[in-house]
């Protein structure tokens, strides 16, 4: 996606989650269980003044967050955290360096995706506690979000920070995986110690395929489906297989 079109998406997906935000700050957050949406605000407030930080000084912040934000408001918090990490994507290139923990790209345009992608699933989680309906996800923003779960979270951090991942893949077969979001497709490979994505759909037979609207399938990998609707995704494969994507996702989300 164009960064531009990330920071419109971002924009949008604010707007709506700081609207929603403000309805009922006690409810609870059915898919961020212990948090009320207060919390859930404040979460992401802290976000967006520690990308903003890792922009600035060039390094993320460690430890974050600051006690001082606790006392604050946290509307107040979202509203003045979202206006200073917009200053500085308006203040630098998405080539710009910047502090990341993701070594291949360290820049602000990883940001940019990375802050347009958090919002638009934090703005589900308000929803989902508001019991509003959840606001259209464009699709080009979902194919992008599977492919950052996909690639950033998991084949990375199984790459970076494989113990994490030894309870899940140790004892792994080996297996294969077709993700489709609309006309996009993925091939995912499995083993011990191996989590690789391909575009496309690859060739051969795979032991589990996820497929669906592009928006569906980034709300089935992120959990962020209603618990009690029908699902539009079709899963295909053995439990035993669809439960290991399943748990290699929530580790590298953790």
């Amino acid at each position: 996606m164009e960064f531009s079109r990330l920071l419109d998406c971002l924009a949008a997906d604010f707007a709506r989650l700081r609207a929603v935000s403000a309805t009922d700050p006690t409810a609870g957050v059915p898919t961020c269980p212990g948090w009320t949406v207060a919390d859930l605000t404040r979460h992401v407030g802290e976000v967006y003044l520690h990308k903003t930080q890792a922009i600035r000084e060039g390094a993320e912040p460690d430890p974050w967050p600051p006690r001082e934000l606790a006392k604050e408001d946290p509307i107040a918090l979202l509203d003045r955290a979202y206006a200073d990490l917009r200053h500085e994507f308006a203040t630098h290139g998405p080539k710009d360096p910047a502090g990341s923990w993701y070594t291949p790209d360290p820049t602000v345009g990883f940001w940019i995706r990375r802050m347009a992608q958090e919002t638009v699933i934090h703005r589900i989680d308000a929803e989902l506690a508001a019991g509003e309906p959840i606001a259209e996800i464009p699709a080009d923003l979902a194919v992008d979000g599977v492919d950052e779960l996909l690639k950033v979270f998991v084949a990375y951090g199984v790459a970076e920070w494989g113990d994490y991942f030894t309870g899940v893949l140790a004892e792994s077969p080996g297996r294969t995986y077709l993700v489709r979001a609309d006309e996009a497709a993925w091939r995912v490979s499995t083993g011990p110690g191996l989590f690789r994505v391909e575009d496309g759909a690859g060739t051969g037979p795979a032991d589990v395929t996820v497929s669906g609207p592009s928006a569906a399938v980034l709300r089935r990998l992120w959990n962020r489906e209603e618990a009690d609707a029908t699902s539009p995704v079709t899963v295909v494969g053995a439990p035993e297989a669809v439960e290991e994507l399943h748990r290699c996702i929530v580790v590298a989300t953790q």
